[in-house]
This record gives C-alpha cells, structure tokens and sequence, in this order.
C-alpha cells in the first residue's frame, strides 16, 4: 500500500471560498454541515505547513512552538462564547509562531478575500514582554536594523484593538518611531498582498521564511532584555 503522502503543497482557493461563506453564513448549523471543507481546505494543509517549516524555525529560535496544534501554532475559528458576543466563529484563519499565548509572533493571516504574512509585537507590560522597554534603550538600534535589513519602506505598520488599524501604509522607523512608542500591539505586514501563486504552491514556505528572516531581527528586541546579544546570534547564524 503506497504511503500517504502529507507533506506540503500549498494552500487551496477554497480557503477564501470557505471563509467567504462563513462569513456570510456563520452558525452552528452551517460551521457543523461544512466541517469536512474546514477539515480539508484550512486544518490539514495549515498543519502541513507548519510543519515543513518547523525544522527552519527549530534551527532559528528553538522556543518558537512549532507544534501544529491548536492553541498553540493554530488559532481555533470557533469563539468561547461565554466571553464573546455575536457570531460563534471567526471568518478568519491564523498560523501563528510565537513562545507563548499573546507573545509577539510571526503569522500567515487569511480573511476571506486575501492573505498577509508578518509579525506581530505584543509592546504591552509582562513577563518576558521586552519590546517596550527596549524602545526607549535602543533607538539608535532599532532604526538601524529596520533600515539594515529592509524592513523600511517594505512593511505596513497597523494597531491591533477588537479589529485592525492602519496606522502607516509605509512603514520606515527613522520617520515613524514615535508611532511604535505609541501603540502596544503591533502589527508589520507586508503593503503588498504576496502571490497567490505562491500561496497556492509549495513556494509560500520560501515567501514566509524570507519575510521571518527579515523581520527577526526586529523582533530580538520583544523577546530578551540584551536584545544585542540574540542580534548577534541570529547573525552569526543565518
């Protein structure tokens, strides 16, 4: 019996068409009628994903969970509605890669009628929450590396509330730092939605591995009080 074959191929435009009529359509009755779709189109290939590109992110930074589970590298659709109002689900997928719940993170985003790949930045006060205090220990750093590794002028800076905000279209630090000391979640994606034909194809784990190493740099900065130190490490590295 031949072996069945679960490596990753790229996604499917049925992810927009099954998003598309979630959204239109978003019950218990329909989620529960088109659970083989959500299954196929958005479960099986997200897991597939995250894990041809688990060994990269391992070989980056072996705290990033990798695992391709729920709650833990996928966001469930259906809400908790003891805490939530309105629809029971969301009309979104996210494929998220950080060390913990509501840590800054790299993410594959799909709503119902396109797709972002970034990173999110929790600049909000905790435990193991760097980003705020190294924003004002280390602005000459921070400019330097968005304009080192081309960060500027390649990512659009939004704020996350209940929904998302564009804040700067174009985002370059030396001209808009102000704005990162301002907003607590962060979010750089790319201005320009990738490639559909990459996405539909095996070649969306090159584009999000690119855009991960571009952004990484940055993101030394939310994840360890010596932000300089993990900077080396990552350059010495890749």
């Amino acid at each position: 019996m031949k072996a069945e074959d679960n490596s990753f191929n790229g996604f499917s435009e049925d992810i927009f068409k099954f998003l598309r009529s979630l959204d239109k359509n978003n019950s218990i009755e329909w989620f529960h009628k088109n659970k083989e779709r959500y299954q196929k189109f958005l479960v099986e290939p997200a897991k597939a994903f995250i894990t041809d590109l688990a060994p990269f992110l391992n070989q980056l930074n072996p705290a990033i969970r990798t695992e391709p589970k729920f709650n833990k590298t996928i966001m469930r659709l259906n809400k908790d509605m003891r805490f939530a109002k309105g629809d029971p689900y969301r009309a979104f997928l996210l494929i998220h890669f950080g060390r913990f719940k509501l840590d800054s993170e790299f993410f594959l985003y799909f709503e119902p009628d396109d797709y972002q790949i970034g990173m999110f930045i929790n600049s909000s006060k905790g435990e193991n929450l760097y980003f705020r205090q190294n924003l004002s220990k280390f602005k000459k750093e921070i400019i330097s590396v968005c304009s080192r590794f081309n960060i500027n002028d390649n990512f659009s800076l939004y704020e996350l509330n209940y929904d998302t905000e564009e804040v700067i279209g174009k985002f370059n630090a030396e001209k808009h730092y102000s704005k990162l000391e301002e907003i607590e979640m962060i979010i750089l994606h790319k201005k320009k939605k990738p490639s559909l034909k990459k996405l539909y194809s095996s070649e969306i784990i090159p584009e999000m591995m690119k855009t991960i190493i571009t952004l990484y740099p940055l993101y030394c900065f939310a994840i360890s009080p010596q932000p300089m130190k993990e900077l080396q490490k990552f350059e010495e590295n890749f």
